[in-house]
């Protein structure tokens, strides 16, 4: 009761110890499961040894430890044994101020749950093929202010759940940007930080394929770029998209001109020489008639809540419409099928983001033709002149090749020629005798049983008659007035 001293000043004590007691036995570092090790501090599931001047990671660790803390200490070699046992609650891993020179690949076996991982301020210098990929869950991975030079591609297989890599104020020259094409390699990556590096070029073309919620957080500052329009055009439209890698490092955004010492400001390189470069318009699109379009709704905003667009005769689109003519894609797109001339304009996606709303604007040009045009009217031209070739060579054929049908029409002053010299008098022959200025018809010809060569000889046969000859020119051949030497020539040679 409350009038015994006695009593009073015996609950006193009670009270703490038993509360120390209950402490002690609801804390996981009391339990069975481990004690806190030496220089480190521990609160719950917490593990804190910073600035410990350790050499090594701490032994043995519970397996309960959910965040553990190494940060700013002498641990320089990362072995695939520094976690003897699994560590299945361990979701964070701090390592950053250590002079980290070396990282086993298999240092992160026994850490599969780590979705947060700081190795930032060491001396790594590569990373090396398959080093994170047995981190499954892996959310974070900070790798900033090392000397890292080389980044083999296969590094980050296996990372399908990692949205933040950090990886500026390095000596990297060439990152595989590849990985974040088509979202294959990183399909939820959200920020990547290239900055402060020794990049000399980067795929313009690609990086302005990539949705624009990650070209929002894709920075590229401080580092000795080229100077080279389609990057300029890329820069120019994040910024008038107010995407923050652009709008917040506009002046550490700089290249080198051909033959310039001095860095320029990339978004400078607007009309100035020797580039002149000029800006690209914003989401223009050119279709022909009859074609299928798709309008992207490229919002910088992840878990877009609703969207919808306006077609340019301010009609609202929320499913198919026109026939199926403009269909609402389940990615926020929109398609339209066999374009006409009015469908031609400009189209409003209207986005509601998480944070804030946005309005996107796609001007579609619909060319008046359609696009197989300009081919037909060349397959036409070409159909035209290979007709007129193949007539000319026809014609020719029928001119010189042709051989003579009618043997026996003919002038009566020039019969047929000897068959061993037809040959020369067919090709080469152009002109057909003629008998008193007029042509006879071949039945005139064939009708006569007997005709007179020249000299008086008959001709019968087409050939005439070898007459016998005595002396030297007794082999001498007989001339004959269809002859080479009387091709060209009307009047009869006799021999």
């Amino acid at each position: 009761p409350p009038s015994c001293p006695p009593c009073a000043a015996m609950r006193v004590p009670v009270g703490p110890l038993s509360l120390l007691l209950a402490l002690s036995l609801l804390s996981p570092w009391g339990s069975a499961g481990g004690s806190c090790p030496p220089r480190c501090v521990c609160a719950s599931n917490l593990l804190s040894c910073s600035q410990a001047n350790l050499s090594t990671v701490p032994a043995p660790l519970p397996r309960f430890t959910a965040v553990l803390d190494l940060s700013h200490n002498n641990v320089t070699r990362l072995r695939a044994d520094w976690a003897p046992a699994r560590l299945p609650h361990l979701h964070a891993l701090l390592l950053s101020h250590n002079g980290l020179a070396f990282v086993s690949t298999e240092a992160f076996t026994h850490v599969p749950r780590l979705r947060h991982l700081d190795l930032s301020s060491n001396r790594l210098r590569t990373l090396d093929e398959n080093l994170f990929s047995d981190l499954g869950e892996l959310e974070v991975l900070l790798l900033y202010n090392n000397e890292i030079t080389t980044v083999d591609r296969t590094a980050f297989e296996n990372l399908g759940r990692l949205r933040k890599l950090y990886l500026g104020q390095n000596r990297i020259a060439r990152f595989p940007l590849e990985l974040l094409r088509e979202g294959t390699r990183l399909p939820q990556l959200a920020l990547l930080d290239l900055s402060a590096n020794r990049l000399r070029a980067v795929p313009a073309g690609e990086l302005q394929a990539l949705p624009a919620w990650l070209r929002d957080r894709l920075y590229l500052h401080n580092n000795p770029l080229a100077c080279d329009c389609l990057l300029f055009q890329l820069l120019d439209r994040g910024r008038r998209r107010h995407l923050s890698a652009v709008e917040d490092f506009q002046d550490e955004l700089r290249c080198f001109l051909p033959g310039a010492s001095a860095l320029t400001k990339i978004l400078d390189l607007a009309g100035k020489q020797p580039l002149n470069c000029s800006k690209a318009r914003e989401a223009v699109l050119e279709a022909h008639l009859g074609d299928t379009v798709t309008l992207g709704c490229d919002s910088r905003w992840q878990g877009v809540r609703s969207r919808h667009w306006v077609t340019p005769g301010g009609e609202r689109v929320l499913g198919d419409g026109g026939n199926g003519s403009v269909v609402l894609l389940a990615n926020g797109s929109l398609q339209l099928r066999a374009l006409r001339p009015e469908d031609g304009g400009t189209y409003s996606c209207w986005v509601a983001g998480p944070l804030l709303n946005e309005t996107l604007y796609v001007e579609l040009l619909v060319h008046n033709f359609t696009l197989h045009g300009p081919h037909d009217t060349l397959n036409t031209a070409y159909t035209t002149l290979v007709g007129c070739i193949l007539s000319v060579v026809l014609v020719l054929i029928y001119l010189y090749l042709t051989p003579c049908r009618c043997c026996c029409c003919r002038g009566a002053e020039k019969p047929p020629a000897p068959r061993d010299d037809s040959i020369n008098s067919s090709v080469l022959s152009a002109t057909p005798n003629h008998a008193g200025g007029t042509r006879e018809p071949c039945g005139s010809h064939v009708a006569s049983s007997a005709g007179t060569g020249q000299n008086g000889r008959f001709k019968g046969g087409g050939s005439p008659p070898l007459p016998a000859r005595q002396g030297p020119k007794a082999q001498r051949k007989v001339s004959d007035p269809d002859s080479v030497s009387s091709v060209f020539s009307d009047t009869p040679i006799v021999v």
